[in-house]
């Protein structure tokens, strides 16, 4: 698969090797030439067609023009910070992270060339060998080269693009996100254990285990998104008034409940 010749970026250094840092390496290294970097080596052992760095020092003699840092939203700034002294000037900094709190005064305070962009999808949940349904987000403060190299990849993943700025992005996040994590929290800690059956309560069983297997430091983060708060009352006051409609056993606005739910996510509604 050729890229696209509309960006000078040929060598790419990747900061941390879990799920989406060997899956970026893994889609890269083909079209380009690919270093990777963890701290814990063992992570690294199955990489293909890609340099491993035995030590971050080695990023300054491979040179990369654009370093993607794959870390945990907890450690990016810190790993940029201590990365950027061994890169030339020109490398662009790379980010994927999902809550993007913090990063934006990062970039303006290093005068660096940066692209920020967030998968909108984690190969706990994603299908990443088909990835036609999926999106991903670019941050339009970001500059032109790494846009169009982003652009580029995305594109030839199928992936559908949406270009938002910082701010735009996070409150999207905590949208998407947080309403449907949160929601799954809240099922997963209801739990006891003992063994039900039915098919919906398995199915949400399975999306309860897939999210607690993330990163905790990414689960975390989206939630403290400073956007998140809002969305979590909107929750809050939706389930007092369900709560309320059961207590007074009032069929008729259970109905309305559910008819309000059914337009909110572009359903019609049963004839009554």
């Amino acid at each position: 698969m050729s890229k696209e010749e509309n960006h000078n970026i040929r060598r790419i250094l990747i900061l941390g090797a879990g799920k989406m840092g060997l899956w970026l390496a893994e889609s890269l290294c083909l079209d380009y030439e690919v270093a990777i970097y963890d701290r814990d080596h063992e992570k690294m052992k199955y990489v293909f067609r890609t340099r491993r760095l035995n030590a971050l020092d080695e990023a300054a003699d491979f040179a990369p023009d654009l370093l993607i840092n794959a870390v945990n939203l907890q450690k990016t700034v810190e790993v940029f910070r201590e990365v950027i002294p061994l890169l030339p000037e020109d490398t662009i900094l790379s980010d994927i992270a999902s809550v993007k709190n913090g990063l934006k005064r990062f970039y303006e305070d290093c005068s660096r060339r940066f692209v920020s962009t967030h998968p909108m999808f984690g190969p706990t949940f994603g299908n990443v060998r088909d990835l036609r349904r999926e999106n991903a987000i670019i941050i339009s403060e970001s500059c032109d080269e790494g846009k169009a190299f982003f652009r580029d990849f995305y594109q030839r993943l199928r992936l559908k693009i949406f270009e938002y700025s910082f701010d735009q992005h996070d409150q999207t996040i905590a949208y998407s996100l947080s309403i449907p994590f949160v929601s799954t929290m809240v099922f997963a800690s209801c739990m006891v254990k003992m063994e039900v059956p039915g098919t919906t309560f398995k199915k949400h069983l399975d999306i309860a285990r897939g999210l607690l297997s993330e990163d905790k430091y990414l689960l975390s983060e989206i939630l403290l998104n400073p956007f998140t708060l809002p969305e979590l009352e909107r929750i809050h006051a939706s389930l007092a008034t369900l709560m309320e409609l059961i207590r007074r056993r009032d069929t008729e606005g259970i109905h309305r409940f559910l008819h309000e739910a059914r337009e909110n996510i572009g359903m019609e509604d049963e004839e009554t």
